[in-house]
Order: C-alpha cells, then structure tokens, then sequence
C-alpha cells in the first residue's frame, strides 16, 4: 500500500469518510498552479531573501489580502472585488424591494 494513503492501514481505515475524499477537478488544480506561480514571482522572489519562514508567510497572507480584495481585476471591468460585491449586493436588494 501507498504511504500516504495509510501505509499498512486499510484504505476504509485510512480514510474513513468516503465524503470527504476528492478527486481533483484538473480545472481546479490549473488555477491552483497559476496562483501559486503568481505568488513564486510577485512575492518569494521579488521579495526574497527571506529570514524566517513566518515572515515569508505573513507577506504571502499580505498579497493574498491585495489580490482577492484591493487589485484592479479586469474580468470584472476593472474595479476591486469589494467593489463588485457591493453592486451585486445592491442589485439583490434592489429586487427583494421590488
């Protein structure tokens, strides 16, 4: 048996809750990969040399609060996260008052 599925252990021991096994979605694992490739070159590079490992994760969870909350995105004509939120949420009352 593979390690890191149990070694010894049974699969049905291994992982005990069929719901909660996933079999990745290759969607899913692409915009994974391309995140991750972004915060490699805006962050750990760019930023680097780093002298601890929390600091690397402190300016990771700092660009991980810009990207999803304070950059421009363009899919979203070029406005903030928050910003297209507040119109979708303005939107929904506007049609639960009608």
């Amino acid at each position: 048996m593979d390690a890191d599925k149990g070694g010894d252990r049974p699969v049905h021991e291994a992982y005990p809750d069929p719901e909660r096994q996933h079999h990745g979605d290759p969607c899913d694992n692409a915009l994974a990969e391309s995140i991750i490739g972004l915060v490699r070159t805006e962050v750990i590079k760019l930023l680097g040399p780093w002298k601890s490992v929390g600091r690397v994760e402190w300016e990771t969870l700092k660009w991980a609060d810009w990207y999803n909350n304070t950059r421009l995105h363009s899919a979203i004509g070029y406005i903030t996260p928050d910003e297209e939120e507040a119109f979708y949420a303005s939107l929904n009352a506007a049609e639960k008052a009608a």
